[in-house]
């Protein structure tokens, strides 16, 4: 296998080559300028050298601010000493003035600023004729004072609007915050009002029905008798909902809790629903393995809302689970062969949707729809490649 190329510039230098190219652009205009200005001197291999110096000192002014202009100004300086090269070596100090400015240095961008206007005018002073300065020396001056006020002003302009943006950006990320809070707190509101209403009504009467039941069977007991198969399903079905209760209630207080419920606990499911009177055969392919939480509590769901279906509205009819581990997908399946036909079609009702909308919202399928030859199924899919 080929190594993957690494490209041989970093990100720090792909900001950095802006302010590279743009160095060796001024230095190219002050050459040509130094080149072709009549009262300038020849360029030597010095001034070169100067050039590049600069051009090197902006590339790196983002990251060096002081630095940087600290070399430019040095270099453009010696530069229009030596070759007078005019207003045009004041270009590279006046881009590099702007960003330490930016970058939040404003003493350091005046004092260089007075510091090329003081050795600018001196040099110009010095070359004019003794006793006139000269109205192009004071238009110059003028000229290269407004400029660097200029670059000074907009630098500090462009710090205040940058962390003006910062700013406006961290207080819309506290809003955000603060609203997704809000939500948060809303919704554990709502969750122990649900447990409050369900543990006051729910919980009463299913405990009534255990107790009831659990009386019948003693007393049975009692009289030598043999309690009743649908009296035993009774009772232990009522204990198992006041244990699935109990775990739902936990949850709805502590949504990071799990409920305890899962496809390993299908067998006792089963048992149950045999108690009732519905006969249940269970069927395994595939692997057994982990299987994330939310699909294994979804998938022990939906086979138990399915057989609660069969008992309730199939009439006598043996109901078949079928359970299906792939490498990409859990597959889960519930038929009867009770009294729905494909003439009369079957009405969705609550269990229906709740099936639907928690494989929905896992990335899954549900199928449910009567069968041709008689009977219902109920097949759930969920995706086990990370879609979920």
């Amino acid at each position: 296998m080929l190594a993957q190329r690494r490209p041989f510039y970093s990100p720090v230098m792909r900001r950095d080559l802006p302010y590279a190219l743009g160095g060796l652009a001024l230095g190219g205009l002050l050459l040509a300028n130094a080149a072709i200005a009549p009262d300038a001197a020849p360029v030597r291999p010095v001034d070169v050298a100067l050039v590049l110096a600069m051009a090197a000192a902006l590339a790196v002014c983002r990251r060096y601010p002081v630095v940087a202009l600290a070399v430019v100004t040095a270099t453009m300086l010696a530069l229009h000493v030596r070759v007078h090269a005019g207003v045009s070596a004041a270009f590279a100090v006046l881009a590099t003035v702007y960003v330490a400015a930016w970058r939040g240095h404003r003493a350091v961008s005046a004092l260089a600023s007075l510091v090329f206007l003081g050795g600018f005018l001196a040099r110009d002073i010095s070359v004019a004729p003794a006793g006139r300065p000269g109205q192009q020396i004071v238009e110059r001056t003028a000229l290269l004072l407004g400029w660097f006020f200029a670059a000074n002003v907009a630098g500090l302009v462009a710090r205040q609007r940058r962390a003006y943006l910062e700013q406006v950006e961290q207080r819309a990320i506290e809003a955000e915050r603060t609203r997704e809070e809000m939500a948060l707190r809303r919704a554990g509101e709502e969750r122990l009002r649900i447990a409050r209403d369900l543990h006051d009504s729910l919980t009463h009467s299913i405990s009534v029905i255990k107790v009831q039941a659990g009386i019948a069977v003693h007393l049975a007991r009692k009289q030598g008798e043999e309690p009743s198969d649908v009296l035993l399903a009774i009772q232990e079905a009522s204990g198992a909902a006041m244990r699935e209760l109990r775990a739902t209630l936990a949850v709805l207080r502590a949504p990071s809790d799990s409920d305890g419920v899962g496809l390993a606990r299908l067998g006792e499911l089963a048992e149950r629903t045999r108690a009732a009177g519905v006969p249940v055969d269970v069927t395994v392919t595939g692997q057994p393995r982990d299987l994330p939480e939310e699909v294994d509590q979804a998938g022990y769901r939906v086979v138990q809302e399915a057989l609660t279906n069969v008992a309730r509205h199939a009439g006598p009819a043996t109901a078949r689970i079928h359970v299906a581990y792939d490498p990409a997908q859990l597959t889960v399946s519930v038929t009867d062969d009770g009294r729905a036909s494909t003439v009369r079609p079957v009405t969705p009702g609550v269990g229906l949707r709740g099936m639907r909308e928690r494989v929905t919202g896992l990335g899954g399928a549900l199928h449910a729809a009567a069968r041709d030859g008689g009977g219902f199924a109920v097949r759930a899919t969920f995706p086990l490649d990370g879609t979920a």
